[in-house]
């Protein structure tokens, strides 16, 4: 089954460079390239990817825009963002995961990393970013404490003991398999657990699922 891309990024030879690299998969192919978030959102419309390759910064409507248009939209529900930064540390990464993207990954990333993207985020299957996502997510997340109940705190009484001990596991960024190695359990029951998770939730994918795991304080960032 091919994997179908959408580029979206204002620089037309970093365009160029994803159309090359994706294109030369043959598991993969390049159904579009928009060069701003607007046209991104109706090529997404149009050409209904499986994956968009999205720059944050672009003219106009820029990449959290169209992600949040993407997202909300039920007929591109089986689309999943992948955010393209040019650093590492990037205060719209946590809002972008909250409109709905399925992750971020870093520009200056391996091409392997970003082919190893694409399929991760096509399945919907983990979350999409190099191990030191997980710590900046965090310190993202820990900007927005004001000491308050954590926001959506109420919503984890819905879930199982089981559910809460896995969905710890999948903010701490692990796979099933990990997880399924840590709680003792099949990688199957693993998968069962996240998936319902999601659904009782309302989360989109398991990138979100961290957000949720972070904003509710069922888990904490790590102070260093």
């Amino acid at each position: 089954m091919t994997i179908r891309v959408l580029l979206a990024d204002d620089q037309a030879l970093l365009r160029s460079a994803f159309r090359v690299l994706v294109d030369s998969e043959p598991d993969m192919e390049v159904v579009g390239e928009a060069s701003d978030g607007a046209q991104a959102v109706l090529l997404a419309r149009e050409r209904r990817p499986d994956v968009v390759l999205m720059d944050i910064r672009m003219p106009g409507t820029d990449g959290l825009a169209a992600t949040r248009l993407i997202s909300e939209d039920a007929e591109l529900a089986h689309v999943h963002v992948v955010i393209l930064t040019t650093f590492e540390v990037d205060d719209y990464v946590v809002q972008s995961l909250r409109a709905g993207a399925s992750g971020f990954l870093g520009k200056g990333s391996e091409p392997e990393e970003l082919l190893s993207a694409i399929r991760i985020a096509a399945a919907g299957d983990a979350l999409l970013s190099p191990a030191a996502t997980k710590g900046l997510i965090a310190r993202f997340l820990a900007q927005g404490d004001d000491g308050h109940a954590p926001a959506g705190s109420e919503r984890l009484g819905t879930l199982t003991v089981r559910e809460r001990e896995v969905l710890v596991q999948v903010a701490g960024g692990h796979s099933n398999d990990e997880i399924a190695e840590r709680l003792a359990v099949s990688p199957l029951t693993v998968k069962t657990h996240v998936n319902r998770a999601m659904a009782k939730l309302g989360a989109r994918d398991r990138a979100q699922l961290v957000v949720i795991a972070y904003e509710s304080g069922l888990v904490r960032p790590r102070v260093d």
